[in-house]
């Protein structure tokens, strides 16, 4: 019995939980897809901002990926306020200057 009426106020504290942090999302002006997006474009984020490091040089196909991900990015950023990524912003800026390069490089060799 006792077993079971911890599991119930565990349960209740994880809906709790679950409750408070979507209301915080939504009282920062935001919908909790928006903040899913945000939170799988940091990631990617920090996935491009190693591949801009290491690559120099792309191929054709990796820039057309590099870019097409980098978009999803800006737009997945776009939609949240600043404060919530501000800690990454040398990573994205870092991000966009590639991102302006590659797109320099095709627009010159066509």
């Amino acid at each position: 019995m006792a077993l079971l009426t911890i599991v119930y106020v565990l349960i209740f504290v994880i809906f709790a939980l679950v409750i408070y942090a979507v209301m915080q999302i939504r009282m920062f002006g935001m919908k909790v897809k928006d903040f899913w997006g945000f939170i799988e474009a940091n990631q990617m984020l920090d996935k491009l901002y190693i591949f801009a490091k290491q690559y120099e040089r792309m191929t054709p196909q990796e820039q057309v990926v590099y870019l097409a991900e980098a978009e999803k990015i800006f737009k997945a950023f776009d939609k949240v306020p600043d404060e919530l990524w501000e800690e990454e912003y040398d990573k994205y800026k870092e991000v966009v200057n590639k991102y302006n390069d590659i797109r320099m490089l095709r627009w010159n060799s066509n």
